[in-house]
């Protein structure tokens, strides 16, 4: 006898990033802070190894009235100023589309909800194949196969093996769901260039002569890019799209906002026609009141503050870590390529991955923990955190990787 349904996945959910995290609070306990790498950790830290919280977000929601704090969102879809601000944030002026925002619990929800309402039980959701695992874990809960797309072809993004792979399921199924992490890639830190964006858009207007097409644009990482406000003028290429195409952009204010755990985001649906858009809204804001009913009221309220009265303040605090972000991943890279340490095409963000096969990644990593450096393993390849980690953490930990990675081969 069951008590869940016949189709649901029993297997328990083993969350590697945060079992690594507790093996490295351990160590630290042990052995001191100060003789422990701790490159596990993928929210934003100051140098003093504190989790940052912008003082103009935190300030701005505890500013505001306990009663907007308590209420409910005006609507399940979010405030009407919210879905406004995001929409000015995000796009920035870069979009002449037909476009629509839903509220949602952090940018998982955006990519959540699209992947649960625009693909049928059975059929199969395009991925990256290194990538975010709770992309797998959504089409798993939702009955749905995967195929991965090769990120990386030398040191630029595999434009074939992405339009094989969509070719390869459109053979099986009359619509397709893809998504592109982009930019500031998790777990990469690629960025793509606006020559590819534009091949990726033709290519798909082409494949949506037969096929209805749903791109997910998961841009969590967007606003720690290193441009700033350059960084999204890629938008305007989705312009281009054709009547068959969908966009959704799935923003995360949680991030934005250093503000993880007041869990807010938006779909940002984009469409040439309205049709397309207002399909996509009918179906998605009958999802959100189904699954989580309203977005936090505070985390919506406070977000509008700033952009409507706060946002040079947001801007010129955000660039001080964007600027250590900076600091910290030119470190790694410089000495990762003196050291001969291998690390997939970095551009920017907060994380670098190390390129190598999965049996020498789970050989290396538990290597790496003996000797009290701690890291996160993703396919084919263990990432580095710099996010987190101060800059005299990042100093020597490339060469002491790959010391201990030559060892493996002794």
């Amino acid at each position: 006898m069951s008590f869940v349904k016949d189709s649901a996945n029993r297997k328990p959910i083993v969350d590697t990033v945060f079992v690594v995290v507790e093996q490295a609070k351990k160590a630290k306990e042990k052995y001191g802070v100060e003789n422990v790498r701790d490159a596990v950790i993928g929210s934003l830290y100051t140098e003093e190894g504190k989790l940052c919280a912008f003082d103009t977000v935190f300030s701005t929601l505890k500013s505001l009235d306990n009663t907007r704090l308590a209420k409910y969102a005006v609507s399940f879809t979010g405030n009407p100023d919210f879905q406004q601000d995001a929409i000015d944030w995000v796009l920035d002026g870069n979009s002449k589309l037909y476009k629509e925002v839903i509220a949602t619990p952090g940018g998982t929800g955006a990519v959540g909800m699209t992947i649960e309402n625009c693909l049928e039980p059975g059929q199969t959701l395009i991925i990256p194949e290194i990538a975010w695992g709770s992309y797998s874990l959504m089409a798993q809960m939702n009955s749905l196969n995967t195929k991965a797309y090769s990120l990386f072809e030398g040191d630029h993004f595999n434009m074939a093996s992405f339009k094989d792979t969509v070719r390869s399921v459109m053979e099986t199924q009359d619509r397709i769901v893809a998504i592109i992490n982009d930019p500031c890639q998790n777990p990469t830190g690629y960025t793509m260039s606006r020559e590819e964006w534009d091949e990726v858009v033709a290519f798909l207007n082409e494949c949506s002569k037969t096929h209805s097409i749903v791109l997910i644009n998961d841009i969590a990482y967007i606003d720690f890019a290193y441009n700033g406000s350059d960084a999204k003028k890629y938008f305007s290429c989705f312009d281009a799209i054709s009547d068959n195409v969908a966009v959704v952009v799935a923003f995360s204010i949680s991030k934005s906002l250093t503000s993880y755990g007041l869990r807010c985001g938006a779909a940002i649906l984009l469409g040439k026609t309205p049709e397309v858009v207002d399909e996509l809204k009918v179906v998605f804001e009958k999802s959100a009141r189904a699954t989580w009913s309203n977005v936090n009221n505070g985390a919506m309220e406070t977000f509008s503050t700033i952009m409507r009265e706060k946002k040079d303040d947001y801007l010129e605090e955000k660039q001080k870590y964007v600027d250590l972000l900076n600091e910290r991943s030119a470190l790694f890279i410089k000495q990762a390529d003196e050291a001969g340490l291998a690390y997939y095409p970095y551009k920017e963000g907060f994380f670098v991955t190390l390129s190598m096969d999965n049996e020498t990644r789970d050989k290396l990593h538990t290597a790496l923990i003996e000797k009290q450096i701690y890291t996160v393993k993703v396919n084919k390849g263990i990432r580095i955190a710099i996010c987190s980690m101060p800059l005299k953490a990042i100093d020597g930990l490339a060469a002491q990787i790959k010391s201990v990675k030559d060892s493996l081969n002794a």
